[in-house]
């Protein structure tokens, strides 16, 4: 689940900047001057302004609703990844006045183009007596881009930021800024003293407020997950309870024999307690070792299993991470290793108390 999560956050970054600066004046005041003062914000190493729209493309007989954006090539680069995501073209070929586009993967699919081909793109918009006046541009298509998430490969159409506006209605969106901070895990600390030292000129919205959906689902799996392998773990620790109540019970001879020599009651109970924690215990360390060995290693592990039975656990034609991705945080695995001790712990403590309590008359009784 942390491999997954990291994953996520990978690919949703790749595209999408750590920030972005959404001008508060209906104008939208100026992006690079916005741009400029908050790179002089510490922890902020990059910025460019960059402006989207809704459109259609239209490819006969395909129509597919998009996102356009707008971007500067070699400024866009330095915010997010989009350059290590272009899979033919180059970002350089976004040239002002070149009309010219780079399709992600699915949108290129679906519409049936390629490097080469031209796409129209329907951009809707209102005219001065309040009529629809929908404004169509012929774009050619310079690449294609592959993140391996939907919500970028499916819908986003990346051009020049002056083609773009150039297509926009005059009173349509002013543009935004695309921030990238130093440590894209302190974006909410970052975004508050970016928006502060901007004194409300622009809103802030950091990638975990934009994606917030996307981390909470994985939160709540890995909750449930959590709860599942303590579960898992109660099962085991109430083995090791019946185990050692059937062990006190064939044993209670032998506990009345040691008591009537003269064996304290806290005596017995320790040497069921004992025997309890080192079964739990030895089993607890032997799964932390295993599971931590497993998941340093889980790539080779799962290219043997694929290799020997000849399938493949992700599925290109299925997922868009066709590799389990494995993060080993320490912190976890301590926090699983103590409840696992803990649980296996108490799973002793019944057993040792019903030893402690064998009445020595009472099981001698019938020897």
């Amino acid at each position: 689940m942390n491999g997954f999560e990291g994953e996520l956050r990978d690919r949703l970054l790749a595209l999408s900047a750590h920030a972005r600066l959404l001008p508060t004046a209906k104008e939208g005041g100026d992006l690079e001057a916005l741009a400029a003062t908050a790179s002089k914000v510490p922890g902020v190493i990059g910025a460019a302004p960059f402006v989207e729209a809704q459109a259609l493309a239209l490819r006969s007989p395909e129509m597919l609703p998009v996102v356009l954006r707008g971007i500067d090539p070699a400024r866009e680069a330095t915010v997010t990844d989009i350059a290590g995501a272009v899979t033919s073209g180059a970002l350089s070929d976004l040239v002002p006045g070149s009309d010219r586009v780079i399709l992600g993967s699915v949108v290129a699919q679906r519409l049936a183009v390629s490097p080469g081909d031209t796409v129209t793109l329907l951009v809707p918009s209102i005219g001065a007596g309040g009529a629809p006046e929908p404004r169509l541009r012929e774009f050619t298509v310079a690449g294609l881009f592959e993140v391996g998430l939907q919500d970028h490969d499916g819908t986003l159409i990346l051009a020049a930021f002056d083609d773009v506006r150039a297509v926009l209605p005059r009173s349509g969106n002013p543009g935004s800024v695309h921030l990238r901070f130093d440590d894209a895990l302190a974006a909410p600390a970052r975004a508050a003293a970016t928006r502060t030292a901007l004194d409300g000129q622009a809103d802030v919205r950091d990638w975990t407020q934009d994606h917030a959906n996307y981390f909470r689902a994985i939160r709540i799996e890995k909750t449930m997950m959590s709860l599942i392998l303590m579960l898992i773990v109660a099962v085991a620790a109430f083995n090791i309870v019946a185990m050692l109540v059937m062990v006190v019970t064939d044993k209670r001879t032998d506990i009345a024999i040691l008591r009537t020599l003269g064996t304290a009651p806290r005596r017995v109970m320790g040497v069921f307690a004992t025997q309890g924690l080192v079964i739990g215990w030895f089993g607890v360390i032997a799964g932390v070792a295993l599971g931590v060995l497993i998941a340093r290693n889980v790539t080779p592990i799962v290219a043997v299993l694929e290799r020997a039975f000849g399938f493949q656990i992700m599925d290109a034609d299925v997922y868009y991470i066709t590799r389990i991705p494995s993060v080993l945080e320490w912190h976890n695995v301590a926090w699983i290793g103590g409840a696992a001790f803990l649980l296996t712990a108490l799973a002793t403590v019944y057993p040792a108390l019903r030893a402690s309590r064998v009445a020595p008359a009472e099981a001698l009784r019938y020897e």
